[in-house]
Parts: structure tokens; C-alpha cells; sequence
């Protein structure tokens, strides 16, 4: 990002606007999100489909210990890109929020009311002094009575619905692929392997390692069990 020496006195704190009207200190959060790892989602026939890059940089790291994939309730899930603990303590608060909302009105949280109230979480912290935006953008996946859908939130608090989305690393390979290849009415499995592909398309290395959540408009949303997986990735190799 080019800065002219008289705009660093504008990157210091969250509250100053630059006199072009930008917020350094949000913008340096979406950077932190792009260095996070590729992240997608996708919306199919009768549900959603959230797929997490998680190779490790190491062969001592204990796979099953990196957690990307997240419920929030049963009927929704979500995946981060970004400053993990930054993420959990956003899926933390969306947990509580759901359950009060259920425990309130006696029914399940629509899955834009759930991404919302996430989304005024962040942006609250783009107002104050002292603290830093979130540096973790969430897709979120869910089903409820309007169907199968999906959102992404920014660091800034904003939030757009997609049929296909990604963030983090190779954002706009992915989306590129998905723009070619995406069709409404796919099947889950037709889904999960176009995420795999764009997955493939973009990975440097060839031994893809991926974590999988899955909602339908009939079973809750779940992790995929790594064997069931492995299947998967084994029929694009």
C-alpha cells in the first residue's frame, strides 16, 4: 500500500479517518485475512458446502488440533481465514448469541439475523479508541426456512450473501475458477468436488489437505470425517 509521509499519522489509531475517507488500520486487517489460508464455500441443490485449506507447515503438528471449520449452531457453520484466535472469539459469540436467541423465541436463528449480529460485533470495533479491528473474515454456511445459504463478513462489518465464495489466500484465482465452473442446482457431491478442483488449481503443493463442513436442508450442519474426505480427494487426483 503506497503512503505518503504526511498519511502515517493517519494509520495510528482505528477512530481517524485519512482525508480520503480510509480507515488504515481496517484495510491492514483484510490484509491479514489474504495471508490467511484459502477458504471456501458453496452453495448446492439442497444445502451449503465449507471447504478449509489446512496443510501445516510442519510434519509434527498434530492435524486434527488446526481447527478452521467451526458450528455455530446446528443449523449453521462457518470457516475462517485470518488470525485464528481472532476467529474463535467471534465463534464464541456467535454460539451464545444463537442460544439466546433460541432460549428468547423458542426457534433456531435465521441464518442472516446470526451473520448480522457477528457483522455489529465487528464493526463496533472499527469505532473506539484502544482496541483493533477482528483480522479474520468469516464464510458463513447455514440452512433455514428461506434455504441454503452463505455470507462473507469483513473485518469492517460488512456483509455480502454468495452462491460461491472464497477468502483468504488465492482469493481471486478461486473466484475466477468459480465463475467458469459454478452452475445453480449443483449436488453435494458435484460441490464438493468443484472446491477441491479450484483448491487444486491454486495449491502449490499436489497433496491436498482439507477440512469439510457440510448443512443440508434435512441434517445439521457437520464436519466431514477425515476418511470421508480423503474419498473425496482421492477422485481428483
Amino acid at each position: 500500500m503506497d503512503m505518503q509521509p504526511g498519511q502515517m499519522a493517519y494509520d495510528r489509531a482505528i477512530t481517524v479517518f485519512s482525508p480520503d475517507g480510509r480507515l488504515f488500520q481496517v484495510e491492514y486487517a483484510r490484509e491479514a485475512v489474504k495471508r490467511g489460508s484459502t477458504t471456501l464455500g458453496i452453495v448446492f441443490k439442497d444445502g451449503a458446502i465449507l471447504l478449509a485449506d489446512k496443510r501445516v507447515a510442519t510434519k509434527l503438528a498434530v492435524p486434527s488440533s488446526i481447527e478452521k471449520i467451526y458450528i455455530l449452531d446446528e443449523h449453521i457453520g462457518c470457516a475462517t481465514s485470518g488470525l485464528v484466535a481472532d476467529a474463535r472469539v467471534l465463534v464464541d459469540y456467535a454460539r451464545v448469541i444463537a442460544q439466546i436467541n433460541k432460549v428468547t423465541y423458542n426457534e433456531k436463528i435465521s441464518v442472516e439475523m446470526l451473520v448480522k449480529r457477528i457483522c455489529d460485533y465487528k464493526q463496533t470495533y472499527t469505532q473506539y479508541g484502544g482496541v483493533r479491528p477482528f483480522g479474520t473474515s468469516l464464510l458463513v454456511a447455514g440452512v433455514d426456512e428461506f434455504g441454503p445459504q452463505l455470507y462473507e463478513t469483513d473485518p469492517s462489518g460488512s456483509l455480502t450473501g454468495y452462491r460461491a465464495a472464497c477468502i483468504g489466500a488465492n482469493k481471486e484465482k478461486v473466484l475466477e475458477y468459480f465463475e467458469e465452473n459454478y452452475k445453480d442446482g449443483l449436488s453435494m457431491d458435484e460441490a464438493i468436488m468443484l472446491g477441491l478442483k479450484a483448491l487444486k488449481e491454486v495449491a502449490k503443493d499436489v497433496n491436498l489437505s482439507v477440512e469439510i463442513g457440510v448443512v443440508k436442508t434435512d441434517k445439521p450442519f457437520i464436519r466431514m470425517a477425515q476418511e470421508e474426505v480423503q474419498k473425496y480427494i482421492e477422485k481428483v487426483k
